[in-house]
């Protein structure tokens, strides 16, 4: 009975807080990253100003991604051609461009991602049930950062953090992650300004 007294606070102690998982290896990851061709998920972002936004994102590596929002939003950004091109639908205008290596995402769509990049790991850290990487530009660190959410058995990339030159954070959840055939048009700007009637 008394063994059962001193047993009992332990067992609430522990049952009170989440189970923590080992840190899930950097050359796992890093090989995860890299067979990481083609992917779809849905995905939940919130913004640097608490708005959130949904919609489905497409990854084809090697420097592309799609960004597709639900209504009402409807935005869509595309990651192609080494540019990054944002298309606002109450918009005429063709799409605002900017280099895709300006932004931290192009460390996990490039052609071979390589974690253990001098001076491009920040961080490789536990977080709850979390592996968390950040990742910078090593030649460019102003360009800002971005974190990594890694849930482990089996590895599976859960979210990422956008920390911008300005100081604005732009988190991403993604669910269902997985491989899906996705033809190179959706990642094809000229096309999509063509398409849309703004050249």
């Amino acid at each position: 009975m008394m063994k059962k007294l001193i047993l009992a606070p332990a067992l609430v102690f522990a049952l009170s807080f989440p189970a923590f998982a080992e840190k899930i290896p950097l050359q796992v990851l890093n090989s995860y990253l890299n067979d990481l061709k083609s992917a779809k998920a849905a995905f939940s972002q919130t913004n640097d100003d608490g708005s959130v936004s949904t919609g489905t994102i497409y990854i084809k590596r090697p420097n592309r991604a799609r960004f597709e929002y639900d209504p009402p939003n409807k935005s869509l950004v595309i990651a192609g051609g080494q540019q990054v091109a944002i298309f606002d639908p109450k918009s005429n205008v063709p799409p605002e461009q900017y280099p895709l290596r300006r932004t931290p995402l192009s460390l996990i769509l490039a052609k071979n991602v390589q974690l253990n990049r001098t001076n491009q790991l920040v961080s490789h850290r536990e977080q709850g049930d979390r592996t968390v990487i950040t990742l910078q530009d090593p030649k460019h660190p102003e360009y800002g950062n971005i974190e990594l959410k890694f849930s482990a058995n089996p590895v599976t990339l859960r979210e990422w953090v956008i920390n911008n030159d300005a100081g604005g954070q732009t988190r991403v959840m993604l669910k269902d992650l997985s491989e899906a055939q996705i033809g190179a048009r959706l990642f094809n700007i000229p096309q999509e300004i063509q398409a849309r009637g703004l050249n």
